[in-house]
C-alpha cells in the first residue's frame, strides 16, 4: 500500500479525474472503466499483470458502490443478473488462470475486431430505428464469455456482455444496471485470484487514485442509466464501444 504521507498530491490528482470520468461513462453505459484506466497504467509503464491485478482490484469497490446505486435507481433485472453472473464468475476464474499460465495477446486483435463490428452495428441501429425491446436468448454464454475475456485480457465484461444482450434486443437501462451489478461479483473473484499471486505490490499510487475517482463517480453514472432515454444510450453504448475497441486494437498491432 502506498504511504499517504510520502507523495505530493499533484501525483496522485491525475488518476483520481481519470477514475471519476471512467466510472461515469462505465456507470452510465455498462463498459470503459477497465479500458480506460487499464490504458493509463500500462502507459506509465505499469506491468500488463500488475496492472489488470490494480484495476480489478478497484473495479471491486467501484462496481459494489455502481451496483448498490443501480439497484436503488431500480436499473436491475435480476433473473438477468443471475443469467449472467454465475458463468461470469466461473469465466473470470478461468480467465485469470489462462493469464497466469498462458499468453492470450494473440487472440486480442480479433476480439477488439469485433467489438468494433458490434459497435458499428449499435450506432447503425440507434440512428435508423428506435430500440424495439426484446427478450435475449443467448445469455450464459455472453457472461461465460465476458468474464473469461475481462480477467484474460485486463478487460472486456461490459463491452462483451452489454452489446450483445443490446443486440439481442434488451432494454439499455436494465441492461446496463444489471451487467454494473455483476460485475462487482466478477471482479471480487479476479482480483482475490491475482492478488494471491501478486500481492498488494499490484495497489500503487495511481490505483489508489483511480479508486477515490472511481468511488466519488459510481452514484452519478447509475442516475445517467435511468435518466437518459434508450435510444440515447444505444448510441454511445456504439460510440464508446467503436473508439475504445480500435483504440485497443492499433495498440495491439502497433505495440
Amino acid at each position: 500500500m502506498p504511504d499517504l504521507l510520502s507523495f505530493d498530491f499533484s501525483q496522485i490528482l491525475p488518476f483520481i479525474l481519470i477514475g471519476f470520468a471512467a466510472q461515469v461513462v462505465d456507470g452510465a453505459l455498462g463498459m470503459a472503466f477497465g479500458v480506460i484506466s487499464n490504458t493509463a497504467l500500462l502507459w506509465i509503464g505499469v506491468p500488463p499483470a500488475a496492472a489488470s491485478a490494480g484495476v480489478h482490484t478497484v473495479e471491486t469497490f467501484t462496481t459494489a458502490v455502481s451496483g448498490i446505486s443501480h439497484v436503488a435507481h431500480r436499473n436491475v433485472d435480476w433473473r438477468l443478473f443471475l443469467r449472467i453472473m454465475i458463468p461470469g464468475v466461473i469465466g473470470g476464474v478461468l480467465g485469470a488462470y489462462v493469464l497466469s499460465n498462458i499468453d492470450a495477446s494473440v487472440a486480442k486483435p480479433f476480439i477488439l475486431a469485433y467489438l468494433s463490428g458490434i459497435g458499428i452495428y449499435l450506432l447503425w441501429r440507434s440512428l435508423h430505428y428506435p430500440p424495439k425491446q426484446r427478450e435475449p436468448k443467448v445469455v450464459e454464454p455472453l457472461g461465460l464469455a465476458g468474464g473469461f475475456l475481462d480477467a484474460a485480457g485486463g478487460g472486456g465484461w461490459g463491452p462483451v456482455v452489454t452489446s450483445n444482450l443490446l443486440v439481442q434486443g434488451a432494454s439499455p437501462r436494465t441492461t446496463i444496471g444489471s451487467v454494473n451489478t455483476a460485475e462487482f461479483f466478477l471482479t471480487a473473484t479476479i482480483s482475490a485470484t491475482f492478488l494471491t499471486q501478486l500481492g498488494w505490490a499490484a495497489f500503487t499510487t495511481a490505483t489508489l487514485g483511480l479508486l477515490i475517482g472511481g468511488i466519488a463517480a459510481a452514484p452519478f453514472g447509475a442516475m445517467l442509466a435511468k435518466r437518459v432515454p434508450a435510444r440515447r444510450l444505444m448510441l454511445m453504448v456504439g460510440i464508446v464501444l467503436i473508439v475504445t475497441s480500435l483504440f485497443g486494437l492499433w495498440r495491439a498491432l502497433h505495440g
